[in-house]
């Protein structure tokens, strides 16, 4: 039972045509954030045992991170923030002005945070071998271009 056309007869024939699906590309020079994911991925290269680079709001929310850490991107987030707010407290209680970096270092690894202009932070991961001297004069250069790109 066709229609003379050939077709199916109107009364079987689909209401609403289904769109044929779209191939998406992901152009990698069209991503807006190309620039920070290279600067993040260049510094956790940069330094050996570093393992996590993550770039949060001092809400302690993730903005974006490139890490190979056992940690939880969004918990390292809230972690920086909440020792970005204990740093700058001390700070302002004593007198020594904003804030500009904090580190925490463990038997096995380290959490350093930097402030990134006023509302955002850069949070590194490191393990137990991360050389934090090395780390400072790395970061320092890539906090300048991560202020200019946010």
């Amino acid at each position: 039972m066709t229609s003379p056309n050939g077709g199916l007869p109107s009364r079987l024939a689909p209401r609403h045509a289904v769109p044929e699906p779209v191939a998406v590309r992901f152009d990698a020079a069209a991503d807006p954030r190309r620039a920070l994911r290279m600067e993040l991925a260049g510094l956790r290269h940069q330094v050996v045992g570093v393992t996590g680079c993550i770039i949060a709001g001092v809400d302690g929310l993730l903005i974006l991170h490139d890490s190979r850490s056992s940690g939880e991107p969004h918990d390292v987030a809230a972690m920086a923030a909440a020792a970005h707010g204990i740093s700058r407290t001390c700070g302002g209680a004593l007198g020594q002005g904003a804030f500009q970096e904090v580190t925490i270092r463990n038997r096995d690894g380290c959490l350093v945070v930097y402030a990134v202009g006023e509302l955002a932070l850069l949070a590194v991961v490191g393990d137990g071998g991360v050389n934090v001297a090395r780390l400072h004069l790395e970061a320092r250069p890539v906090l300048g271009r991560l202020a200019t790109l946010l």
